[in-house]
């Protein structure tokens, strides 16, 4: 490590920031949205969103589906052999595309679309045509949109690879996590290079756009030896894009993760060590790093995005092509609309009724307050940009940004605080998030999350932010 990134993980600076905190998937955070918010204010908000006429949409779908359920994993998951569930869920599924689109007859332009899991190579090839035969029956796709797909290298065969390529799929991001083998077998995930650089080695042979590799640092038994050599083999393979997540170990949301030994995770000090090395390895290979976690090749559109400010975040990750709202459909999946939150139902049995019933399968949401939307263009453009034009909040929201965020700046500015610790350069203008802060970037976005400060003394919620 660099000495500037040395004293930035001093101890001292560990036990001050190292605390439960949101990734900022969204802001305001899904532990915020509740059950007031029903189906009808979603249909709601799609009668809004319609009259915006040809902007364009992002689509998520959810397919939860895995064979085996990995001890880490803090993912909506269904576990199961049995093929006519997964059959089952996905005729319902249609019917909640078709609804949508009823819903939205003015508004079918799509700019993003990802399908995520689960493990959506789960089903298989016949079946994942027709669902995308489905979307594009009612929705048209841009020729120049990012059409993603989250993949496991270990279920994942050449044909579906073939015919995500002919389905006109662009982006294929593999879970790697760890190729050390003790590691794999403390989360219960036995996935080899090989079938990994097989897999990876095809997706390119046949032309996919991008590839993206996601790995974890924090799991049990990972050390520093270890995690060098794995960047060693990714370095190798080079991928367009890699994730390097923060592992979020939360047992009192996920049970099955309850079934690993605390015993064995890395201590804050190495957790944070495994980072480092990861992003001075990836930096020294050619490497931008985008956002708090997310890597790139320099000539990759989210590196050039970063680098003219331009960068956005969803439920589906950074990208360039975020349409203005955000349709989530399958169990559990999370719509972004007209200014609210929509989240479906997280039990199979629910989400049946709900559409048998003709009615959308909403549980909860939240609908933003003139102060959430400001909050929230803040706080994204720090984790997306790492930096904050005051002029631009102002223009949008009326505000002056000097008052309406006077607390907020004095805190950051404060003596022991980000600034005092080099991690944050705040000018009149603009706030800069400095090299070492991207380490910390979570807890710079946190001072200006209202909700967070009446949450202090409450049981843990989120994983740490180190």
């Amino acid at each position: 490590m660099s000495d500037s990134t040395s004293a930035a993980v001093a101890l001292a600076l560990l036990q001050k920031y190292d605390r439960p905190g949101p990734r900022y998937t969204s802001y305001p955070t899904a532990v915020e949205f509740t059950e007031d918010y029903t189906e009808t204010d979603y249909r709601e908000r799609l009668a809004e969103a319609d009259k915006a006429g040809d902007e364009p949409l992002s689509l998520y779908l959810h397919l939860p589906f895995c064979e085996e359920r990995c001890s880490f994993c803090g993912c909506h998951v269904v576990i199961t052999k049995k093929r006519e569930v997964s059959a089952r869920f996905l005729d319902y599924l249609h019917r909640e595309i078709d609804m949508l689109a009823e819903r939205l007859p003015n508004r079918r332009r799509l700019s993003q679309y990802h399908w995520g899991g689960g493990t959506p190579t789960y089903q298989n090839p016949k079946e994942m045509e027709a669902l995308h035969r489905k979307v594009t029956e009612h929705f048209r796709i841009d020729p120049d949109a990012e059409v993603a797909i989250e993949v496991d290298p270990r279920v994942t065969t050449f044909e579906q690879v073939d015919l995500l390529k002919d389905l006109g799929f662009n982006r294929i991001s593999m879970g790697v996590q760890d190729f050390t083998p003790e590691v794999q077998a403390a989360i219960t995930r036995n996935q080899t290079e090989h079938e990994t650089r097989k897999l990876y080695e095809y997706c390119k042979k046949v032309g996919l756009e991008s590839t993206n590799i996601d790995l974890i640092y924090g799991l049990p038994l990972q050390n520093p030896k270890t995690f060098r050599d794995n960047l060693n083999v990714i370095l190798d393979l080079r991928p367009d894009r890699l994730a390097v997540y923060s592992y979020a170990y939360v047992p009192w949301i996920k049970a099955n993760q309850k079934s690993i030994d605390t015993d064995t995770l890395p201590t804050p000090e190495v957790k944070l060590e495994l980072f480092c090395i990861a992003r001075e390895m990836l930096l020294a290979g050619g490497y931008v790093q985008i956002g708090m976690d997310h890597f790139a090749l320099p000539d990759d559109e989210l590196a050039l995005a970063m680098e003219k400010h331009t960068l956005h975040r969803n439920f589906m990750g950074y990208t360039v092509k975020m349409g203005s709202d955000m349709l989530g459909l399958g169990v559990s999946a999370i719509g972004d609309v007209r200014g609210s939150f929509a989240q479906n139902m997280k039990k199979l049995s629910t989400y049946y009724r709900a559409l048998d019933e003709g009615k959308f399968p909403v549980e909860r949401g939240y609908t933003l307050d003139d102060d959430d939307k400001i909050r929230r263009v803040v706080i994204m453009q720090l984790m997306c940009n790492f930096h904050l034009d005051y002029r631009e909040v102002e223009e949008r929201f009326g505000i002056e940004f000097g008052k309406y965020f006077a607390a907020e700046l004095e805190e950051l500015g404060a003596t022991d605080g980000p600034v005092d610790h080099g991690f944050l350069e705040i000018q009149p203008d603009h706030l800069e998030v400095r090299d070492t802060g991207r380490l910390f970037v979570r807890n710079i976005a946190m001072v200006f999350d209202r909700y967070l400060r009446a949450r202090q003394g409450d049981k843990p919620i989120f994983s740490r932010t180190v």
